[in-house]
């Protein structure tokens, strides 16, 4: 039987995933900086404590927050973040609004029969719930992540802009890892059908499918070696490329 006990996970040198109700948060720790790639849902805070407490951190240590986009499950901590330790989040213009209102996204299709279409997701939907998903706050956030333009944090990161989840979703690539950090234009799970795998998320949460399936080929040419999603495992097996290949033959649900 799988374990869907909150966790943190090293997945690379100095990556952690932080997974909570099926949404992962990543903290990254590198001599040049102490970077939180999204929020996760508001539960996941024991788990950024204790990722941090591994190398002898606390969450005042943390240098930037960037968000891939500004949907409710990636946002949560987000508030707590701000208010006890003065840490906005940054993201891209696209995203700025949603991040105040992060439940007022366009989606192409209608959610409530997802579940009962696809009943393998009513149990990642109830342990997103455990986790706070509805009690999500808005917050300002800095609109200062431009695709392409490196942060010089970590190695690097550059964001690659991947519209169609979300109008300003970006992916974050570690330049000096080959890492690539998908958020929600590419999950190898989906919340709203339970399938796993590479894949788009579905029509229920994407607000313009063909977009984000054009985006998933922006990532391919990433070549990244190692693909982290806002959704799901790890996936290395022939690197992003071959992610992208099999995630755009599953199209979109």
């Amino acid at each position: 039987m799988a374990d869907h006990r909150p966790r943190v996970t090293t997945v690379a040198d100095g990556v952690f995933q932080l997974e909570r109700g099926g949404v992962n948060a990543y903290l990254i720790a590198a001599d040049d900086g102490l970077v939180l790639i999204d929020a996760g849902l508001p539960r996941t805070w024991p788990l950024l404590e204790q990722a941090l407490a591994s190398i002898g951190a606390r969450v005042s240590d943390i240098d930037a927050l960037l968000l891939t986009h500004g949907h409710f499950d990636h946002v949560g901590m987000c508030d707590r973040l701000i208010d006890e330790h003065h840490l906005v989040p940054r993201v891209h213009v696209g995203d700025e609004a949603l991040v105040r209102h992060p439940y007022r996204y366009a989606h192409e299709s209608a959610r409530f029969p997802y579940p009962f279409r696809y009943p393998g997701a009513l149990p990642i939907l109830a342990r997103m719930v455990a986790g706070g998903a509805l009690g999500v706050k808005g917050v300002r956030a800095e609109p200062t992540i431009v695709a392409g333009e490196t942060i010089p944090l970590a190695g690097g990161i550059r964001p690659i802009f991947t519209p169609g989840h979300t109008d300003g979703h970006c992916a974050f690539l570690l330049e000096r890892e080959g890492i690539l950090l998908t958020g929600d234009a590419l999950v190898t799970l989906d919340p709203y059908t339970g399938r796993t795998g590479p894949r788009a998320v579905a029509r229920a949460a994407t607000a313009r499918s063909e977009e984000a399936l054009a985006s998933l080929l922006v990532l391919g040419e990433t070549d990244a070696r190692l693909v982290l999603p806002g959704h799901g495992e790890a996936w290395e097996d022939g690197g992003i490329r071959s992610a992208v290949t099999i995630a755009r033959s599953h199209g979109v649900d």
